[in-house]
């Protein structure tokens, strides 16, 4: 890996954040899904501070990206980092930039007194899963994720 460093997102990178987001969301088959706009990043990350944006960064270019926030565990009693988006430039793959990424965000969880790191991970995407193996993460088993959005979010809202 080449020479590498670190950065926390300011306002004025919200073009880049938004950059990365699309980059990730086309590798995942998933870019027509992406309504986010530069405004809106504006108040959820930096306005409202809802999530944090670091950068991954060789020879003072970002070449990757991790978002993340605080959650909270009631059974530890204590916050965690729930990472939303870990992406690396196809370029810049294979040079350990996103294994630093998750050390980094290891650091701060410890830094920061949380008890845990936790992410989710495509089912269809084997490289990913095969490096979050490697570095000792366990997927959760008996577990499923549920969501509500959009109409039915606002629908279950209406009293």
């Amino acid at each position: 890996m080449d020479e590498f460093s670190f950065r926390f997102a300011e306002e004025k990178d919200r073009g880049l954040i938004l950059e990365f987001i699309r980059e990730l969301a086309d590798y995942e088959k998933m870019l027509d899904e992406v309504v986010a706009r530069e405004e809106v990043l504006r108040e959820w990350i930096f306005n409202k501070k809802t999530a944090e944006v670091i950068f991954v960064m060789e020879d003072s270019v970002e070449v990757g990206f991790a978002l993340f926030f605080h959650n909270f565990s009631t059974f530890l009693g204590k916050a965690g980092i729930y990472l939303e988006d870990l992406y690396v430039k196809p370029e810049y793959r294979g040079k350990g930039y996103g294994k630093a990424l998750i050390k980094k965000l290891a650091e701060i969880a410890v830094e920061r007194g949380c008890g845990r790191l936790e992410w989710w991970c495509l089912d269809w995407n084997k490289s990913s899963i095969d490096f979050y193996l490697s570095i000792g993460a366990e997927p959760m088993e008996d577990w499923t994720v549920y969501r509500i959005a959009g109409d039915v979010l606002n629908n279950l809202a209406i009293k």
